[in-house]
């Protein structure tokens, strides 16, 4: 008789259509490759004309298996391995495949009567990071035979596995928390079983190869949010300043316990994760994390395995293993959760009027420019200045924008913060404006007359669309489109930023250059001010530095935050104490000097103000040019200083720049 589908529509039916035998239909639909492909079309057209689909339970019944395959995981909680699924799920389906899900609970010694008894009820099985010894592997994968590995590698045996360089993204992690000044980390250790962690560890030893003055401290933890929140309070008794944490999960339990118990992250400390599960980017903070794509570890195992399957069915050739598919690298997404050394762990001062450490800026060297993998590095003599970052991670509502950060005095005082609690969308120093023909570009809410502050969908993005190193490496250049929130071009920016050191005076300057060339259409500026809201004209190249112990303002004729801000003194100093190290961010307007925008108590944060009480337009076609030059000096500078400072900055960016 001959086999029916579901619809009625038989087997011999679809090999009448087709003109082959009911032999060939049945290969075809049972995937096998032994039928030319001009053929294997005509069944397939066939089939799909009489819209035949051969029962699942007869076409088993008829090779000798369920179709099904067995995936066992150490943990179901966790989403990395929720993902893996999902994604074997996805490439499975198409040929009919479906998934038995077996967890073993972090529980080694059960881990092999588990997988087998899984095995037994189906055609194959991938095991996912087993936690069992190698030699009870060596015993346990002959019996389990097709089967496939994430995540575990057994040496002699010819198992194709799928991996992740855990390596790599170790490195990565422990590169950008070095990049930021930590040189005390903790890891928060994996279970023992577990390969990747052995992995993890491996790398953390390299990376204090590479780095001679760094120093890890392992505090054993596990895999789970619990885990994290457990070992918090001997995280923070090691005295690291930056933490490597198994995975996001554990990341996730430490940063609930640091927040439970008033510690700022990354204020005070700077965590990143593994993994880059769904969770990661909405954690208070945003979670930097070494991504993996996690679906796409299913999707090479079960692409591993179904050749595996077709082989053992076919008596006609003994064919090879499929070969071991390459190594998955993670990625590094850095956000809110790391940042500089708290300044309480920056090295110890010596003077009351500078930060206490000789320089490392010899005279006469040179700051330049060089591409990184997530934008441009600023360094002299390879120590790191600033980092420019595209900003493409940036939450939407955060008006996603290229900036600057971190950034440091030749001294290592870290002089930028980016995402604080107070004000999450502040950004290191960026062109932040809070309303372009009612686009923000600032981020966060916008101020509605009669109502205050409103969360409004309206938030634009700056993207980078070309870049070059210019000036013998001194000038990062630049375009820059401004688009609003239907993706709609509103600005073209020209971007400059030259680096100069000033060795001779403690200092090294920054010159910012943009002309914004309004596109299609006028391009109206406004604020907050221009709205309603005195004295909140914000909006232009703003700065954003971190709190210190003490903190005032120096304008040309003031020196309070008063009188400064609103005022057109061609230059504004910032001057921090933290400690006993005194650091100077001293702005200068080179042109036609904007009102400043000022603070000081509530946070810290200035630049010159676009729209202080009046809107500004910029008409179809034309530009209008902002220029800031900035000056990072280790040492508390006087009114007289600054002044003289400011004139000897201004004109050697300009030189350098030319």
């Amino acid at each position: 008789m001959a086999r029916a589908a579901r619809n009625g529509v038989t087997i011999a039916q679809v090999a009448t259509a087709a003109g082959v035998s009911r032999a060939t239909v049945s290969r075809v639909m049972n995937g096998r490759s032994s039928v030319a492909a001009d053929i294997a079309e005509r069944v397939r057209t066939a089939a799909a004309d009489l819209q035949y689909h051969p029962s699942n339970l007869a076409r088993g019944l008829s090779l000798g298996r369920t179709n099904t395959v067995a995936l066992v995981v150490p943990d179901l909680g966790n989403p990395m391995f929720q993902q893996i699924l999902r994604g074997a799920i996805a490439a499975a389906e198409p040929f009919g495949f479906r998934f038995l899900v077996a967890e073993t609970a972090e529980h080694a010694e059960t881990e092999a009567e588990i997988a087998l008894e899984a095995r037994r009820r189906c055609d194959a099985l991938i095991l996912a990071a087993p936690r069992s010894p190698e030699n009870v592997l060596r015993e346990l994968l002959p019996q389990v035979e097709p089967v496939v590995l994430i995540n575990r590698d057994v040496p002699g045996l010819d198992v194709p596995a799928v991996r992740v360089d855990y390596g790599a993204g170790v490195h990565s992690v422990v590169d950008h928390l070095v990049s930021l000044g930590h040189l005390d980390l903790a890891y928060a250790a994996g279970p023992r079983a577990s390969a990747s962690h052995a992995l993890r560890v491996r790398a953390l030893e390299e990376a204090r190869e590479r780095h001679h003055s760094l120093r890890v401290t392992t505090v054993p933890c596990g895999s789970t949010v619990d885990d994290g929140y457990r070992v918090a309070d001997e995280v923070l008794r090691c005295g690291a300043t930056g933490v490597v944490a198994f995975n996001d999960l554990v990341a996730f339990g430490l940063l609930a316990r640091l927040n439970e118990t008033g510690v700022d992250v990354p204020g005070d400390i700077s965590i990143a994760g593994f993994d880059d599960i769904e969770l990661a980017h909405y954690a208070t903070p945003s979670l930097t994390t070494a991504a993996v794509p996690q679906a796409e570890l299913g999707r090479r195992a079960w692409g591993l395995l179904h050749q595996l399957v077709l082989d053992r069915g076919s008596a006609a050739v003994d064919r090879p293993v499929p070969p071991r598919s390459r190594p998955v690298m993670p990625g590094l997404v850095v956000r809110s959760s790391t940042g500089p050394v708290p300044p309480a762990r920056r090295l110890p001062t010596t003077s009351s009027d500078g930060a206490g450490r000789a320089l490392t800026a010899a005279p006469g060297g040179r700051a330049t420019w060089s591409a990184t993998s997530d934008g441009w590095a600023l360094t002299a003599d390879d120590q790191p200045l600033t980092r420019y970052a595209d900003g493409e991670a940036m939450p939407g509502v955060h008006s996603p924008r290229p900036y600057l950060h971190p950034l440091h005095s030749l001294e290592g005082v870290a002089m930028t913060q980016t995402a604080p609690t107070d004000h999450r969308h502040h950004y290191g120093v960026s062109m932040a404006v809070a309303d372009v023909n009612g686009t923000t570009y600032w981020g966060g809410r916008t101020f509605v007359r009669g109502q205050g502050p409103t969360l409004l969908s309206n938030h634009g993005r700056q993207r980078t669309v070309a870049a070059e190193v210019v000036n013998g490496g001194a000038t990062l250049a630049g375009e820059v489109s401004w688009t609003d929130e239907r993706g709609r071009e509103q600005l073209v920016e020209r971007r400059r930023l030259t680096g100069v050191l000033l060795p001779e005076l403690g200092a090294w300057a920054l010159g910012w250059s943009s002309g914004l060339r309004a596109a299609d259409s006028d391009v109206v500026i406004a604020s907050p001010a221009t709205s309603g809201r005195p004295g909140a004209g914000y909006g232009g190249l703003f700065w954003r530095l971190p709190f210190a112990d003490e903190s005032f303002v120096l304008t040309a004729d003031a020196d309070s935050e008063a009188r400064a801000h609103g005022s057109r003194s061609p230059w504004i100093a910032v001057v921090r104490r933290t400690g006993d190290a005194w650091t100077t961010l001293l702005l200068v307007q080179p042109g036609e000097v904007d009102p400043w925008f000022v603070r000081v108590t509530d946070y810290v944060g200035a630049g010159p103000a676009l729209a202080w009480d009046a809107t500004r337009r910029i008409e179809a076609g034309k530009t209008f040019d902002v220029d800031l030059v900035a000056a990072v000096a280790d040492r508390r500078l006087s009114a007289v200083d600054a002044a003289d400072l400011a004139e000897f900055a201004v004109a050697r960016v300009h030189a350098t720049a030319r």
